[in-house]
Protein backbone atom coordinates (compact mmCIF):
# COMPACT_ATOMS: atom_id res chain seq x y z
CA UNK A 1 0.00 0.00 0.00
CA UNK A 2 1.44 3.40 -0.66
CA UNK A 3 2.29 6.23 1.23
CA UNK A 4 -1.15 7.84 0.48
CA UNK A 5 -3.26 5.30 0.66
CA UNK A 6 -6.02 4.26 3.44
CA UNK A 7 -7.20 1.04 3.51
CA UNK A 8 -11.22 2.59 4.12
CA UNK A 9 -13.25 -0.36 3.36
CA UNK A 10 -17.48 0.74 2.66
CA UNK A 11 -17.97 -2.45 3.57
CA UNK A 12 -21.35 -4.59 2.01
CA UNK A 13 -23.63 -5.92 4.81
CA UNK A 14 -24.70 -9.93 4.56
CA UNK A 15 -27.31 -9.89 1.84
CA UNK A 16 -30.66 -11.34 3.15
CA UNK A 17 -32.27 -13.10 0.04
CA UNK A 18 -35.00 -15.95 -0.49
CA UNK A 19 -32.50 -19.00 -2.27
CA UNK A 20 -33.95 -19.86 -5.72
CA UNK A 21 -34.58 -23.80 -5.57
CA UNK A 22 -31.30 -25.49 -6.58
CA UNK A 23 -30.84 -26.65 -10.00
CA UNK A 24 -30.40 -30.40 -10.49
CA UNK A 25 -28.63 -32.10 -13.63
CA UNK A 26 -30.20 -35.00 -15.23
CA UNK A 27 -29.53 -38.45 -13.98
CA UNK A 28 -26.38 -39.93 -16.05
CA UNK A 29 -23.51 -42.24 -15.86
CA UNK A 30 -20.35 -40.10 -15.39
CA UNK A 31 -17.53 -42.30 -16.74
CA UNK A 32 -14.05 -40.75 -16.06
CA UNK A 33 -10.95 -41.86 -17.27
CA UNK A 34 -8.32 -41.45 -15.62
CA UNK A 35 -9.93 -41.69 -12.57
CA UNK A 36 -7.21 -42.90 -10.14
CA UNK A 37 -5.50 -39.61 -11.20
CA UNK A 38 -4.81 -36.32 -9.09
CA UNK A 39 -7.69 -34.20 -10.83
CA UNK A 40 -9.91 -37.11 -9.87
CA UNK A 41 -8.95 -36.93 -6.54
CA UNK A 42 -8.30 -33.53 -6.17
CA UNK A 43 -10.88 -31.65 -7.84
CA UNK A 44 -13.49 -33.76 -9.77
CA UNK A 45 -14.83 -36.39 -7.06
CA UNK A 46 -14.84 -33.40 -4.35
CA UNK A 47 -17.21 -31.09 -6.75
CA UNK A 48 -19.41 -34.50 -7.54
CA UNK A 49 -19.93 -35.61 -3.69
CA UNK A 50 -20.52 -31.74 -3.39
CA UNK A 51 -23.31 -31.57 -5.51
CA UNK A 52 -24.88 -34.81 -4.61
CA UNK A 53 -24.78 -33.87 -0.74
CA UNK A 54 -26.92 -30.70 -1.75
CA UNK A 55 -29.17 -32.32 -4.04
CA UNK A 56 -27.70 -30.98 -7.46
CA UNK A 57 -27.36 -34.65 -8.62
CA UNK A 58 -30.47 -37.54 -8.96
CA UNK A 59 -30.72 -39.91 -7.06
CA UNK A 60 -29.83 -42.21 -10.20
CA UNK A 61 -26.62 -40.31 -10.94
CA UNK A 62 -23.65 -42.82 -10.90
CA UNK A 63 -19.72 -42.36 -10.86
CA UNK A 64 -17.87 -45.34 -13.01
CA UNK A 65 -14.32 -44.66 -13.15
CA UNK A 66 -11.59 -45.86 -15.80
CA UNK A 67 -8.22 -46.46 -15.37
CA UNK A 68 -5.00 -48.83 -16.49
CA UNK A 69 -4.41 -50.02 -12.66
CA UNK A 70 -5.98 -53.21 -11.58
CA UNK A 71 -8.06 -52.57 -8.69
CA UNK A 72 -11.35 -54.06 -7.04
CA UNK A 73 -14.39 -51.80 -7.01
CA UNK A 74 -13.70 -51.99 -3.10
CA UNK A 75 -10.24 -50.69 -3.06
CA UNK A 76 -11.41 -47.96 -5.44
CA UNK A 77 -13.80 -46.41 -3.14
CA UNK A 78 -11.70 -46.93 -0.51
CA UNK A 79 -9.28 -44.22 -2.36
CA UNK A 80 -11.70 -42.02 -2.99
CA UNK A 81 -12.89 -41.84 0.34
CA UNK A 82 -9.11 -41.55 1.38
CA UNK A 83 -9.16 -37.87 -1.15
CA UNK A 84 -12.66 -37.02 -0.10
CA UNK A 85 -10.99 -36.62 3.66
CA UNK A 86 -8.31 -35.14 2.52
CA UNK A 87 -9.79 -32.28 0.47
CA UNK A 88 -10.70 -29.02 2.07
CA UNK A 89 -13.92 -28.92 -0.10
CA UNK A 90 -14.82 -32.70 1.35
CA UNK A 91 -16.60 -32.57 4.75
CA UNK A 92 -17.35 -36.67 4.85
CA UNK A 93 -19.81 -37.54 7.05
CA UNK A 94 -20.68 -41.44 7.43
CA UNK A 95 -24.41 -40.65 6.23
CA UNK A 96 -23.05 -39.33 3.05
CA UNK A 97 -20.72 -41.54 2.09
CA UNK A 98 -22.90 -44.35 2.73
CA UNK A 99 -25.54 -42.37 0.19
CA UNK A 100 -22.09 -41.86 -2.07
CA UNK A 101 -20.63 -45.27 -2.08
CA UNK A 102 -22.65 -47.19 -3.59
CA UNK A 103 -22.75 -45.16 -6.66
CA UNK A 104 -19.24 -45.09 -7.57
CA UNK A 105 -17.75 -48.59 -9.62
CA UNK A 106 -14.97 -48.86 -11.33
CA UNK A 107 -13.38 -50.57 -14.75
CA UNK A 108 -9.70 -51.34 -15.42
CA UNK A 109 -8.26 -51.59 -18.51
CA UNK A 110 -5.52 -49.50 -20.99
CA UNK A 111 -7.27 -46.51 -22.68
CA UNK A 112 -5.36 -47.16 -25.65
CA UNK A 113 -7.01 -50.91 -25.86
CA UNK A 114 -9.94 -51.00 -27.77
CA UNK A 115 -11.22 -53.89 -25.82
CA UNK A 116 -11.38 -51.56 -22.82
CA UNK A 117 -14.49 -50.31 -24.66
CA UNK A 118 -16.03 -52.94 -25.56
CA UNK A 119 -16.25 -53.71 -21.43
CA UNK A 120 -17.03 -50.27 -21.03
CA UNK A 121 -19.86 -50.78 -23.33
CA UNK A 122 -21.29 -54.15 -21.21
CA UNK A 123 -20.33 -52.63 -17.76
CA UNK A 124 -22.85 -49.43 -19.15
CA UNK A 125 -25.78 -51.78 -19.91
CA UNK A 126 -25.77 -53.21 -16.85
CA UNK A 127 -25.29 -49.95 -14.40
CA UNK A 128 -28.03 -48.69 -16.77
CA UNK A 129 -30.51 -52.30 -16.08
CA UNK A 130 -30.09 -51.54 -12.53
CA UNK A 131 -30.52 -47.49 -12.47
CA UNK A 132 -33.02 -45.08 -14.06
CA UNK A 133 -30.03 -43.24 -15.71
CA UNK A 134 -31.87 -42.29 -18.60
CA UNK A 135 -29.36 -43.78 -20.67
CA UNK A 136 -27.71 -40.42 -20.37
CA UNK A 137 -23.73 -40.71 -20.66
CA UNK A 138 -20.82 -38.13 -19.85
CA UNK A 139 -17.46 -38.91 -20.72
CA UNK A 140 -14.36 -37.57 -18.73
CA UNK A 141 -11.22 -37.18 -20.26
CA UNK A 142 -9.12 -36.81 -17.26
CA UNK A 143 -5.85 -38.09 -18.94
CA UNK A 144 -2.46 -36.58 -20.71
CA UNK A 145 -3.84 -34.34 -24.12
CA UNK A 146 -2.08 -37.19 -26.04
CA UNK A 147 -4.66 -40.01 -24.95
CA UNK A 148 -7.65 -38.10 -26.42
CA UNK A 149 -7.64 -38.74 -29.83
CA UNK A 150 -7.54 -42.89 -28.75
CA UNK A 151 -10.52 -42.07 -26.55
CA UNK A 152 -12.88 -40.42 -29.40
CA UNK A 153 -11.76 -43.79 -31.36
CA UNK A 154 -12.06 -46.10 -29.09
CA UNK A 155 -15.41 -44.25 -28.13
CA UNK A 156 -16.77 -44.58 -31.04
CA UNK A 157 -15.81 -48.09 -32.42
CA UNK A 158 -17.20 -49.45 -29.26
CA UNK A 159 -20.58 -47.10 -30.26
CA UNK A 160 -20.79 -45.49 -27.31
CA UNK A 161 -21.36 -41.64 -29.47
CA UNK A 162 -24.61 -42.18 -30.64
CA UNK A 163 -27.82 -40.52 -28.60
CA UNK A 164 -30.36 -43.11 -29.96
CA UNK A 165 -31.67 -43.96 -26.03
CA UNK A 166 -29.74 -40.41 -24.17
CA UNK A 167 -27.92 -37.76 -24.27
CA UNK A 168 -24.17 -38.43 -24.58
CA UNK A 169 -21.11 -35.63 -23.59
CA UNK A 170 -17.48 -35.92 -23.99
CA UNK A 171 -15.95 -33.06 -21.31
CA UNK A 172 -12.05 -32.36 -22.73
CA UNK A 173 -9.68 -30.45 -20.05
CA UNK A 174 -7.20 -28.15 -21.21
CA UNK A 175 -5.02 -27.69 -23.12
CA UNK A 176 -6.45 -27.98 -26.34
CA UNK A 177 -3.56 -28.81 -28.37
CA UNK A 178 -0.13 -27.73 -28.13
CA UNK A 179 -0.64 -25.35 -30.99
CA UNK A 180 -2.88 -24.33 -33.93
CA UNK A 181 -1.88 -26.74 -35.67
CA UNK A 182 -2.53 -29.51 -33.21
CA UNK A 183 -5.75 -27.75 -32.10
CA UNK A 184 -6.97 -27.89 -35.73
CA UNK A 185 -6.21 -31.67 -35.72
CA UNK A 186 -8.24 -32.10 -32.12
CA UNK A 187 -11.12 -30.17 -33.50
CA UNK A 188 -11.31 -32.14 -36.67
CA UNK A 189 -11.07 -35.79 -34.72
CA UNK A 190 -13.84 -34.78 -32.18
CA UNK A 191 -15.86 -33.65 -35.09
CA UNK A 192 -15.80 -36.57 -36.99
CA UNK A 193 -17.79 -38.44 -33.85
CA UNK A 194 -19.57 -35.98 -32.08
CA UNK A 195 -21.51 -32.61 -32.75
CA UNK A 196 -20.57 -29.78 -31.41
CA UNK A 197 -22.98 -29.37 -28.89
CA UNK A 198 -21.80 -32.81 -27.22
CA UNK A 199 -18.15 -31.08 -26.87
CA UNK A 200 -17.95 -29.21 -23.33
CA UNK A 201 -14.23 -28.16 -23.33
CA UNK A 202 -13.53 -27.03 -19.71
CA UNK A 203 -11.96 -24.43 -18.36
CA UNK A 204 -11.66 -24.22 -14.73
CA UNK A 205 -10.94 -20.04 -14.55
CA UNK A 206 -14.60 -20.20 -16.20
CA UNK A 207 -16.44 -21.79 -13.23
CA UNK A 208 -15.19 -19.12 -10.56
CA UNK A 209 -17.70 -16.83 -9.19
CA UNK A 210 -16.13 -13.71 -9.48
CA UNK A 211 -14.97 -14.31 -13.43
CA UNK A 212 -18.94 -15.23 -14.27
CA UNK A 213 -19.87 -12.27 -12.35
CA UNK A 214 -17.88 -9.89 -14.39
CA UNK A 215 -20.50 -9.72 -17.25
CA UNK A 216 -23.36 -8.66 -14.43
CA UNK A 217 -20.84 -6.41 -13.06
CA UNK A 218 -20.34 -4.85 -16.96
CA UNK A 219 -23.29 -4.73 -18.32
CA UNK A 220 -25.97 -4.68 -15.12
CA UNK A 221 -24.35 -1.13 -13.77
CA UNK A 222 -24.83 2.28 -15.72
CA UNK A 223 -21.66 3.27 -12.95
CA UNK A 224 -19.18 1.45 -14.83
CA UNK A 225 -21.18 0.32 -18.12
CA UNK A 226 -20.57 3.65 -20.01
CA UNK A 227 -16.92 4.07 -18.93
CA UNK A 228 -15.78 0.27 -20.14
CA UNK A 229 -14.58 2.11 -23.26
CA UNK A 230 -11.29 4.05 -24.93
CA UNK A 231 -12.59 7.04 -23.59
CA UNK A 232 -12.13 6.53 -20.11
CA UNK A 233 -10.03 3.32 -19.66
CA UNK A 234 -6.00 4.21 -19.48
CA UNK A 235 -5.25 0.79 -19.66
CA UNK A 236 -5.98 -2.74 -18.14
CA UNK A 237 -3.70 -5.39 -16.40
CA UNK A 238 -4.39 -8.96 -15.99
CA UNK A 239 -2.67 -10.97 -13.42
CA UNK A 240 -2.32 -14.57 -12.61
CA UNK A 241 0.40 -15.02 -10.05
CA UNK A 242 1.35 -18.02 -8.19
CA UNK A 243 3.82 -18.77 -5.04
CA UNK A 244 4.12 -22.06 -5.93
CA UNK A 245 6.55 -23.41 -7.67
CA UNK A 246 6.12 -26.27 -10.65
CA UNK A 247 5.86 -29.11 -8.42
CA UNK A 248 5.37 -32.48 -9.77
CA UNK A 249 4.15 -30.97 -13.02
CA UNK A 250 8.04 -30.78 -14.46
CA UNK A 251 7.26 -33.10 -17.14
CA UNK A 252 4.37 -31.66 -18.58
CA UNK A 253 5.77 -28.10 -17.76
CA UNK A 254 8.79 -28.47 -19.74
CA UNK A 255 6.89 -29.03 -22.73
CA UNK A 256 3.89 -26.50 -22.14
CA UNK A 257 6.06 -23.26 -20.41
CA UNK A 258 3.93 -20.38 -19.16
CA UNK A 259 2.70 -19.25 -22.36
CA UNK A 260 1.12 -22.39 -23.37
CA UNK A 261 -0.09 -23.55 -19.65
CA UNK A 262 -1.83 -20.18 -18.77
CA UNK A 263 -1.92 -17.66 -21.98
CA UNK A 264 -3.69 -19.79 -23.93
CA UNK A 265 -6.35 -20.46 -22.53
CA UNK A 266 -7.05 -18.85 -18.52
CA UNK A 267 -5.53 -15.88 -19.35
CA UNK A 268 -7.24 -15.15 -22.99
CA UNK A 269 -10.53 -16.02 -21.18
CA UNK A 270 -10.42 -13.13 -19.06
CA UNK A 271 -9.03 -10.73 -22.12
CA UNK A 272 -12.35 -11.53 -23.77
CA UNK A 273 -14.62 -11.57 -20.26
CA UNK A 274 -13.24 -8.20 -19.52
CA UNK A 275 -13.31 -6.50 -23.78
CA UNK A 276 -15.87 -8.34 -25.34
CA UNK A 277 -19.25 -6.22 -26.24
CA UNK A 278 -22.34 -7.29 -24.22
CA UNK A 279 -23.70 -10.59 -26.01
CA UNK A 280 -27.94 -10.41 -27.19
CA UNK A 281 -28.56 -13.29 -24.69
CA UNK A 282 -26.78 -14.90 -21.62
CA UNK A 283 -26.74 -18.29 -23.56
CA UNK A 284 -24.07 -20.48 -24.92
CA UNK A 285 -24.22 -19.24 -28.60
CA UNK A 286 -24.78 -15.25 -27.73
CA UNK A 287 -21.74 -15.48 -25.10
CA UNK A 288 -18.92 -17.72 -27.48
CA UNK A 289 -19.61 -15.57 -29.90
CA UNK A 290 -19.18 -12.59 -28.83
CA UNK A 291 -15.57 -13.97 -26.61
CA UNK A 292 -14.65 -15.35 -30.71
CA UNK A 293 -14.40 -11.53 -31.58
CA UNK A 294 -12.27 -10.30 -29.14
CA UNK A 295 -9.89 -12.95 -30.12
CA UNK A 296 -9.71 -12.53 -33.42
CA UNK A 297 -9.24 -8.40 -32.95
CA UNK A 298 -6.62 -8.90 -30.78
CA UNK A 299 -3.33 -7.33 -32.98
CA UNK A 300 -1.49 -10.29 -34.71
CA UNK A 301 2.18 -9.27 -33.62
CA UNK A 302 5.26 -9.26 -36.34
CA UNK A 303 8.72 -10.34 -35.39
CA UNK A 304 10.12 -7.18 -33.96
CA UNK A 305 7.02 -6.66 -31.78
CA UNK A 306 7.17 -10.01 -30.21
CA UNK A 307 10.60 -8.46 -29.53
CA UNK A 308 9.28 -5.26 -27.83
CA UNK A 309 6.19 -6.30 -26.60
CA UNK A 310 6.92 -9.32 -24.94
CA UNK A 311 8.75 -10.52 -21.73
CA UNK A 312 9.33 -14.08 -20.70
CA UNK A 313 11.52 -15.46 -17.33
CA UNK A 314 12.46 -18.28 -15.20
CA UNK A 315 12.95 -18.44 -11.58
CA UNK A 316 15.92 -18.91 -9.68
CA UNK A 317 16.44 -19.69 -6.26
CA UNK A 318 15.26 -17.38 -3.58
CA UNK A 319 12.50 -17.17 -0.22
CA UNK A 320 8.84 -17.62 -0.44
CA UNK A 321 7.08 -16.97 3.61
CA UNK A 322 10.67 -17.22 4.80
CA UNK A 323 11.48 -20.37 3.44
CA UNK A 324 14.20 -20.83 0.89
CA UNK A 325 13.30 -22.32 -2.44
CA UNK A 326 14.94 -23.89 -5.64
CA UNK A 327 15.08 -22.42 -8.99
CA UNK A 328 13.31 -24.16 -11.22
CA UNK A 329 16.55 -25.77 -13.27
CA UNK A 330 17.24 -27.36 -9.62
CA UNK A 331 13.21 -28.59 -9.19
CA UNK A 332 13.10 -32.65 -9.52
CA UNK A 333 12.46 -33.81 -13.03
CA UNK A 334 13.85 -30.24 -15.21
CA UNK A 335 16.91 -29.76 -17.65
CA UNK A 336 19.85 -27.98 -16.02
CA UNK A 337 19.77 -26.17 -19.32
CA UNK A 338 16.46 -25.67 -19.50
CA UNK A 339 15.10 -22.54 -21.42
CA UNK A 340 11.22 -23.26 -20.44
CA UNK A 341 9.75 -20.02 -19.37
CA UNK A 342 7.97 -19.96 -15.86
CA UNK A 343 7.08 -16.26 -16.43
CA UNK A 344 5.09 -14.66 -18.92
CA UNK A 345 4.20 -10.56 -19.77
CA UNK A 346 2.62 -9.46 -22.75
CA UNK A 347 0.99 -6.45 -23.91
CA UNK A 348 -1.95 -6.87 -26.06
CA UNK A 349 -3.87 -4.07 -28.63
CA UNK A 350 -7.55 -5.46 -29.33
CA UNK A 351 -8.96 -3.40 -32.58
CA UNK A 352 -12.40 -2.67 -32.60
CA UNK A 353 -13.91 0.19 -32.01
CA UNK A 354 -14.06 -0.13 -28.25
CA UNK A 355 -10.73 -0.33 -27.46
CA UNK A 356 -8.58 0.75 -29.67
CA UNK A 357 -5.59 2.77 -28.43
CA UNK A 358 -5.94 1.03 -24.99
CA UNK A 359 -2.95 -1.88 -23.82
CA UNK A 360 -4.42 -4.62 -22.23
CA UNK A 361 -1.20 -6.05 -19.85
CA UNK A 362 -1.11 -10.08 -18.96
CA UNK A 363 1.72 -11.28 -16.67
CA UNK A 364 1.53 -15.19 -15.09
CA UNK A 365 4.18 -16.80 -13.42
CA UNK A 366 5.36 -18.83 -11.21
CA UNK A 367 7.21 -18.71 -7.40
CA UNK A 368 6.29 -14.86 -7.31
CA UNK A 369 6.19 -13.05 -4.44
CA UNK A 370 2.16 -13.88 -3.10
CA UNK A 371 -1.01 -15.72 -5.19
CA UNK A 372 -3.00 -13.15 -7.23
CA UNK A 373 -5.44 -13.24 -9.79
CA UNK A 374 -6.95 -10.23 -10.84
CA UNK A 375 -8.06 -8.00 -13.13
CA UNK A 376 -7.62 -4.21 -12.35
CA UNK A 377 -8.53 -1.55 -14.72
CA UNK A 378 -7.07 1.59 -14.33
CA UNK A 379 -9.02 4.94 -15.63
CA UNK A 380 -7.79 7.72 -16.87
CA UNK A 381 -6.40 10.75 -14.79
CA UNK A 382 -8.68 13.78 -14.57
CA UNK A 383 -7.39 17.32 -14.89
CA UNK A 384 -5.62 18.24 -11.71
CA UNK A 385 -5.42 21.94 -12.21
CA UNK A 386 -7.51 22.03 -8.87
CA UNK A 387 -5.25 20.73 -6.80
CA UNK A 388 -1.85 21.70 -8.40
CA UNK A 389 -1.08 23.92 -5.09
CA UNK A 390 -2.31 20.84 -2.57
CA UNK A 391 0.64 19.45 -0.47
CA UNK A 392 -0.43 16.20 -2.61
CA UNK A 393 0.03 17.23 -6.55
CA UNK A 394 -2.48 14.98 -7.76
CA UNK A 395 -4.95 12.66 -6.99
CA UNK A 396 -4.19 8.70 -8.24
CA UNK A 397 -6.49 7.65 -10.97
CA UNK A 398 -9.07 5.33 -10.27
CA UNK A 399 -8.62 1.82 -10.61
CA UNK A 400 -11.81 -0.97 -10.79
CA UNK A 401 -10.10 -4.12 -9.32
CA UNK A 402 -11.58 -7.60 -10.10
CA UNK A 403 -9.89 -10.14 -8.11
CA UNK A 404 -10.39 -13.82 -8.47
CA UNK A 405 -8.02 -15.14 -6.20
CA UNK A 406 -7.24 -15.64 -3.52
CA UNK A 407 -10.31 -14.08 -2.15
CA UNK A 408 -13.48 -13.35 -4.36
CA UNK A 409 -14.11 -9.46 -4.24
CA UNK A 410 -14.49 -6.04 -6.28
CA UNK A 411 -12.51 -2.92 -5.32
CA UNK A 412 -13.13 0.60 -6.20
CA UNK A 413 -10.15 3.17 -5.81
CA UNK A 414 -10.98 6.55 -5.72
CA UNK A 415 -9.28 9.63 -4.21
CA UNK A 416 -10.76 11.21 -1.14
CA UNK A 417 -9.95 14.17 1.39
CA UNK A 418 -8.53 13.63 4.87
CA UNK A 419 -10.00 14.74 7.55
CA UNK A 420 -9.43 18.81 8.72
CA UNK A 421 -8.74 22.13 6.93
CA UNK A 422 -5.92 21.41 4.97
CA UNK A 423 -6.92 19.84 1.25
CA UNK A 424 -5.13 16.65 1.63
CA UNK A 425 -6.06 13.81 -0.56
CA UNK A 426 -5.73 9.84 -0.25
CA UNK A 427 -6.82 7.06 -2.10
CA UNK A 428 -9.38 4.96 -0.65
CA UNK A 429 -11.18 1.45 -1.60
CA UNK A 430 -14.65 0.68 -1.38
CA UNK A 431 -15.13 -2.84 -1.62
CA UNK A 432 -17.41 -6.11 -2.53
CA UNK A 433 -16.42 -9.48 -1.02
CA UNK A 434 -18.46 -12.48 -1.80
CA UNK A 435 -17.67 -14.45 1.17
CA UNK A 436 -19.06 -12.16 3.63
CA UNK A 437 -21.76 -10.26 1.35
CA UNK A 438 -23.75 -13.41 1.13
CA UNK A 439 -22.77 -14.97 4.25
CA UNK A 440 -21.84 -18.17 2.07
CA UNK A 441 -19.04 -19.75 0.37
CA UNK A 442 -19.60 -19.22 -3.45
CA UNK A 443 -19.46 -23.11 -4.91
CA UNK A 444 -16.08 -24.50 -6.51
CA UNK A 445 -15.28 -24.03 -10.15
CA UNK A 446 -15.52 -27.68 -10.76
CA UNK A 447 -19.38 -27.68 -9.33
CA UNK A 448 -20.37 -25.16 -11.50
CA UNK A 449 -19.28 -26.59 -14.36
CA UNK A 450 -19.99 -30.30 -13.59
CA UNK A 451 -23.47 -29.01 -13.20
CA UNK A 452 -23.61 -27.44 -16.19
CA UNK A 453 -22.60 -30.00 -17.98
CA UNK A 454 -25.50 -32.17 -16.64
CA UNK A 455 -27.84 -29.95 -17.72
CA UNK A 456 -26.36 -29.32 -21.13
CA UNK A 457 -25.62 -25.75 -20.58
CA UNK A 458 -22.47 -24.65 -22.75
CA UNK A 459 -22.21 -21.15 -21.93
CA UNK A 460 -19.34 -21.43 -19.73
CA UNK A 461 -17.42 -23.69 -21.93
CA UNK A 462 -14.99 -23.17 -25.09
CA UNK A 463 -16.48 -23.64 -28.80
CA UNK A 464 -14.16 -24.93 -31.61
CA UNK A 465 -13.72 -21.87 -33.24
CA UNK A 466 -12.88 -20.09 -29.73
CA UNK A 467 -9.90 -22.93 -29.77
CA UNK A 468 -8.48 -21.90 -32.72
CA UNK A 469 -9.04 -17.89 -32.25
CA UNK A 470 -6.72 -18.24 -29.13
CA UNK A 471 -3.98 -20.33 -30.82
CA UNK A 472 -3.77 -17.94 -33.94
CA UNK A 473 -2.88 -14.81 -31.27
CA UNK A 474 -0.39 -17.51 -29.08
CA UNK A 475 1.38 -19.09 -32.52
CA UNK A 476 3.45 -16.19 -33.73
CA UNK A 477 4.64 -15.51 -30.24
CA UNK A 478 6.03 -19.34 -29.69
CA UNK A 479 7.21 -19.42 -33.43
CA UNK A 480 9.43 -16.29 -32.70
CA UNK A 481 10.24 -17.50 -29.13
CA UNK A 482 11.59 -20.60 -30.74
CA UNK A 483 14.16 -18.14 -32.53
CA UNK A 484 14.90 -15.79 -30.32
CA UNK A 485 16.23 -18.40 -27.74
CA UNK A 486 17.27 -15.96 -24.36
CA UNK A 487 19.95 -16.00 -22.75
CA UNK A 488 19.45 -14.39 -19.32
CA UNK A 489 17.52 -17.18 -17.29
CA UNK A 490 16.88 -17.68 -15.06
CA UNK A 491 15.95 -13.59 -15.08
CA UNK A 492 13.75 -13.32 -11.29
CA UNK A 493 14.70 -14.88 -7.87
CA UNK A 494 11.99 -16.98 -6.21
CA UNK A 495 9.79 -14.48 -4.11
CA UNK A 496 9.77 -11.42 -6.15
CA UNK A 497 7.61 -9.17 -8.55
CA UNK A 498 8.96 -10.96 -11.51
CA UNK A 499 11.74 -10.05 -13.87
CA UNK A 500 12.49 -6.23 -14.11
CA UNK A 501 11.79 -6.29 -18.26
CA UNK A 502 7.98 -6.64 -17.39
CA UNK A 503 8.34 -3.37 -15.13
CA UNK A 504 10.13 -1.62 -18.47
CA UNK A 505 7.02 -3.11 -20.43
CA UNK A 506 4.51 -1.16 -18.92
CA UNK A 507 7.32 1.97 -17.88
CA UNK A 508 7.88 2.85 -21.66
CA UNK A 509 3.94 3.72 -22.22
CA UNK A 510 4.52 5.68 -18.70
CA UNK A 511 2.25 2.49 -16.66
CA UNK A 512 2.55 0.65 -13.84
CA UNK A 513 2.09 -3.02 -12.51
CA UNK A 514 -0.21 -3.39 -9.38
CA UNK A 515 2.52 -3.98 -6.48
CA UNK A 516 2.60 -7.90 -6.28
CA UNK A 517 5.09 -7.31 -2.64
CA UNK A 518 2.74 -5.52 -0.95
CA UNK A 519 -0.23 -8.30 -0.33
CA UNK A 520 -3.19 -6.67 1.49
CA UNK A 521 -5.97 -8.80 1.74
CA UNK A 522 -8.95 -6.73 2.76
CA UNK A 523 -11.35 -9.75 3.11
CA UNK A 524 -9.31 -10.77 6.52
CA UNK A 525 -8.51 -7.54 7.30
CA UNK A 526 -11.35 -5.05 6.89
CA UNK A 527 -10.57 -1.93 8.48
CA UNK A 528 -7.59 -2.72 9.97
CA UNK A 529 -5.69 0.15 10.47
CA UNK A 530 -2.31 0.77 8.02
CA UNK A 531 0.83 0.06 10.59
Amino acid sequence: MKANELPVVVEAKPVEFDSPPLPQGDSCVAVIFGATGDLTRRKLVPALFHLACIGCTSNQFMVLGVARNELSQEVFREQIRKGLTESKDGKLSDADWQRLAPRLHYLSGELDDPGTYNKLRARLAELEADGDTGSNRLFYFATPPSLAPKIVDGLDAAGLADEEKGWTRVVIEKPFGHDLASAHALNEKLAQVFDEDQIYRIDHYLGINTVQNILVFRFGNSLFEPVWNRNYVDYVEITAAESIGVGSRAGYYEQAGALRDMVANHLLQLVALTAMEPPVAFDANSVREEKVQVWRSLQRMTFDEIAKRTVRGQYGSGAIDGELVPGYRDEHGVSGGSLTETFVALEFQIENWRWAGVPFYVRTGKRLAQPLTEIAVHLKRTPQALFARTPNEQINPNVISLRIKPDEEITLAFGAKYPGSEMRTANVHMEFCYRTAFNSPPPSAYETLLLDIMRGDATLFTRADGVEAQWKVINPIKDAWAEQRPKDLPNYAAGSAGPAMADQLLARNGHRWSDLTEGFDRCEKQNEPEQ
